[in-house]
């Protein structure tokens, strides 16, 4: 389980394809803390530490995750948002979050506003996920709010400290995120569909 308040950012070291899997070796300022089968969320994606090596460390990532995620896209030296699994007892700065991804989305706008970011994202209705306005919506890892939101597609408003703190200041029109929705959601949507 996860808050989607971002910790660290992770360097990708190395990528290796092993058959359907994707073997992933990160560099963070955490790995030192960190130990093998502890869950660590990448971009959102919550994955098994495999092994550590002086300040890196390798996760594995199944053919199922990379289908659904933007994993597969990944290169070496790209940066992604880092957060350890929460602890029983901590605050729940953000909200729940599981680290499994339902879809990605494409960013469709960036305007910059009065010193803070909305930023558009574009996904896929026909996998019936949704949004609420005011809802909470992770992605690629961040908990954030729902403003405008749309059918298949809903913005998020970013201020400056998420926005130094996280990848979004490296997101460009174009590029895929992982998108994770509100768990709440996900099971009202599901006891609806079973009523009819």
């Amino acid at each position: 389980m996860f808050t989607g308040i971002i910790e660290d950012l992770g360097t990708i070291n190395k990528i290796i394809k092993d058959n359907g899997n994707l073997h992933i070796t990160v560099t963070t300022t955490i790995t030192s803390e960190l130990k093998i089968d502890q869950s660590v969320a990448h971009n959102g994606v919550c994955l098994t530490v495999v092994s550590i090596d002086s300040n890196t460390y390798t996760v594995t990532a199944i053919q199922e995750t990379l289908n659904k995620t933007n994993l597969d896209l990944l290169s070496e030296n790209d940066i992604v948002n880092i957060e350890r699994a929460m602890k029983l007892g901590d605050r729940l700065d953000g909200h729940i979050v599981q680290g499994h991804i339902d879809q990605t989305a494409k960013c469709i706008s960036i305007v910059e506003e009065n010193g803070s970011w909305i930023f558009t994202f574009e996904y896929d209705k026909n996998l019936n996920n949704i949004t609420i306005e005011k809802g909470s919506i992770t992605v690629n890892g961040v908990s954030l709010t729902v403003v405008n939101s749309k059918k298949n597609s809903f913005s998020v408003a970013i201020i400056p400290y998420t926005y130094n703190h996280t990848t979004f200041k490296n997101l460009k029109i174009g590029d895929i995120v992982n998108l994770e929705f509100d768990v709440i959601g996900k099971y009202v949507k599901r006891l609806n569909e079973l009523r009819h």
